[in-house]
């Protein structure tokens, strides 16, 4: 994307605005610049800098402060963006309408840029759980193909009711929660009017639910305090009757706000989120949750899957015509997964290998050397996957380096053997890093360096 800007009003400073969106290098993920100050300092958007929930999500670092950043962020999870450097002169984003929509038209303005990087996400496996017995939050997220968001409300008002939403797919946040405005109760605005804690507010950026009957110089008084000629409110309960984009946007902009404090985690994730009465504060404490389960179980995520149910891209049969390598010394089964820059093949360890019967004959263990074979012969598909003729030439492994066994392998285990490109290949030299995974255990890795050469044809 190309640098875009917008000009507004902070919710609840009042203040003038501007903001900048500008592109980033691969990881640099979503950070804050606050020009205004000395030395300009940046802030990340993540959920150990946060300091405030209580109008809004609110970080700071290095003596800089971030206001209400959870449009913005929802709108970058929303389209895609996962490197960005957004600038302010001032504390606060700008409110706009109060939901994300101006932000997701501001970066569809100037268009998105794909960079060459992989994009890590984060599996969540098993379910994460966040219960807040004071204000009755249950937060749940579940395993999940998509990176989907339940939310319910139910803030026991005849007016709103009990609502939810749900969006099944991140690409449909454009159209069916972008534009989903934030919400309040009038009681809740007189107060915060009172005690001049919302400068920046109007009936513009705000649904403004009225939770009580209102008489004809309560009216009049909010008229003057929103700068509107006439304030009314029939049946629907809205003041000034504002349209619902939807009837229930109040759960959908409640979706929202879990999708921009739920950005903080600083991974994209792949989970089902359930949020019943979900709010910043809980939204935070559920992130924290989440960005901990990451950290801990972060080695998981480079895993390849297994799926026996799958078909092979190369069967045994294949691989036999592929490599020189033939019984008792063929040590790959099947190939599960290839491509220019990586390869996972499989391994069935049985108690009928030869090698089983004299190496550790009462206490049989795969020789360590044998599972670096294993390697080495997967890996040399991948060195010649990007000839035509792979036929015509050998793969022979030159350097051998930074090998660890950390777990034993025993008969029965399936191998996974993933081998990776360190380097683009070059003059026929292959360097690759190599992984052997029994279940969700590493049990060995080096780093090997192959020389491919033409067969000579005497």
């Amino acid at each position: 994307m190309n640098p875009v800007t917008l000009h507004g009003v902070g919710l609840h400073t009042g203040e003038r605005v501007t903001m900048t969106m500008k592109p980033a290098n691969p990881g640099f993920g979503i950070r804050f610049r606050r020009i205004d100050l000395p030395e300009q300092p940046i802030v990340k958007a993540d959920v150990d800098y946060v300091v405030d929930t209580s109008r809004g999500t609110t970080l700071e670092h290095g003596g800089a402060r971030i206001n209400t950043i959870e449009h913005v962020l929802a709108a970058c999870v929303g389209m895609g963006i996962d490197n960005v450097l957004i600038e302010l002169d001032k504390a606060e984003l700008p409110i706009l309408d109060g939901s994300s929509k101006q932000f997701i038209e501001a970066i569809e303005s100037v268009g998105l840029q794909e960079q060459d990087a992989k994009r890590v996400v984060y599996a969540i496996d098993s379910n994460i759980h966040y219960f807040d017995p004071v204000k009755n939050v249950d937060m749940l997220a579940v395993p999940s193909n998509e990176y989907q968001i339940t939310t319910l409300i139910d803030f026991n008002s005849p007016i709103l009711g009990t609502q939810h939403a749900t969006l099944k797919h991140i690409a449909e946040f454009k159209d069916e929660v972008a534009p989903c405005r934030t919400f309040c109760f009038l009681h809740e605005v007189e107060y915060l009017l009172e005690n001049n804690l919302i400068k920046g507010g109007d009936l513009d950026n705000a649904i403004v639910v009225v939770d009580k009957v209102l008489e004809q110089g309560e009216l009049e008084r909010l008229s003057k305090i929103f700068n509107h000629q006439n304030i009314e409110v029939k049946q629907e309960g809205i003041l000034n009757n504002v349209q619902l984009h939807f009837p229930n946007e109040p759960a959908r902009h409640k979706l929202l706000d879990v999708i921009g404090d739920l950005a903080l985690v600083g991974h994209s994730i792949k989970a089902h989120i359930i949020a019943s009465r979900p709010g910043h504060a809980s939204n935070v404490e559920f992130a924290k949750k989440i960005k901990q389960y990451i950290k801990k179980n972060k080695h998981l995520s480079d895993i390849p899957h297994y799926d026996p149910n799958q078909p092979a891209i190369y069967d045994i049969a294949q691989i036999e015509r592929a490599l020189p390598h033939k019984f008792p010394f063929l040590l790959v089964d099947k190939i599960i997964e290839l491509s220019d820059t990586h390869v996972v093949g499989i391994k069935n360890a049985t108690f009928n290998e030869h090698f089983f019967q004299g190496h550790f004959p009462g206490n049989p263990v795969m020789p360590g050397v044998l599972q670096i074979e294993a390697l080495a012969q997967t890996g040399g598909i991948l060195a010649l996957n990007n000839y035509t003729d792979p036929e015509n030439y050998d793969t022979y492994f030159i350097k051998i380096d930074k090998v660890r066994f950390k777990q034993r392998v025993l008969p029965g285990d399936t191998l996974i053997l993933k081998l990776e490109l360190i380097n683009p290949i070059r003059r026929g030299i292959c360097e690759m890093r190599g992984t052997v995974y029994v279940g969700n255990k590493l049990v060995t890795e080096a780093e090997l360096v192959a020389q491919i050469v033409k067969k000579d044809k005497r």
